[in-house]
């Protein structure tokens, strides 16, 4: 099974986004049903696994954390391959994901070391853009550099089940776990 454990996004936190997506001069928006903020990406994993996991998930205990969505940005150099919305620096974002990784540790999954950057995408590009796309992308983001949303509570975050079909990926949420 694909898993991975996520934050699910508020509705008026979706809305804007959408809003946003709707002024991006490209074709290649993100459904506004998959997004998400990951916190960990786990992995094909047996189910004996996930139920482990779960079981791990259900011992951490954290208090509520406040996002702020801050500015957009890609991933990939020299082609972008993402758009994505920020998240602004949160150190209580960082200590649950922290809680979260010590968690599937007990669990007996090893997770890679990867750089936690916490974000939304928005849209996903061909592996190479022409350059006129590259310079409607450019012009967006300069558009809306100053983006930002308000912060809102994060009551808790989810494991999901992430099943892969030829136009990407379905998620289907598995389990809960509420914050303090």
């Amino acid at each position: 099974m694909r898993a991975f454990l996520a934050i699910d996004l508020p509705d008026p936190v979706t809305d804007a986004l959408v809003d946003l997506q709707e002024t991006l001069p490209l074709d290649c928006q993100i459904q506004a049903d998959s997004f998400h903020l990951t916190l960990a990406f786990l992995g094909e994993q047996p189910e004996t696994m996930i139920e482990d996991i779960h079981d791990a998930l259900c011992e951490v205990n954290t208090p509520k954390v406040e996002l702020e969505f801050a500015g957009l940005d890609t991933f990939g150099r020299p082609s972008p391959r993402v758009l994505f919305v920020d998240v602004a620096k949160n150190t209580a974002l960082e200590r649950l994901h922290h809680k979260i990784r010590g968690a599937t540790r007990d669990a007996g999954l090893q997770l890679a070391r990867e750089r936690f950057h916490p974000h939304v995408s928005l849209a996903r590009f061909r592996s190479s853009m022409p350059r006129p796309d590259l310079e409607r992308l450019r012009i967006f983001l300069l558009q809306h550099a100053s983006f930002r949303l308000e912060p809102f509570k994060v009551e808790g975050f989810s494991l999901y089940r992430s099943i892969l079909q030829r136009n990407g990926a379905i998620h289907e949420k598995l389990a809960d776990y509420p914050l303090n």
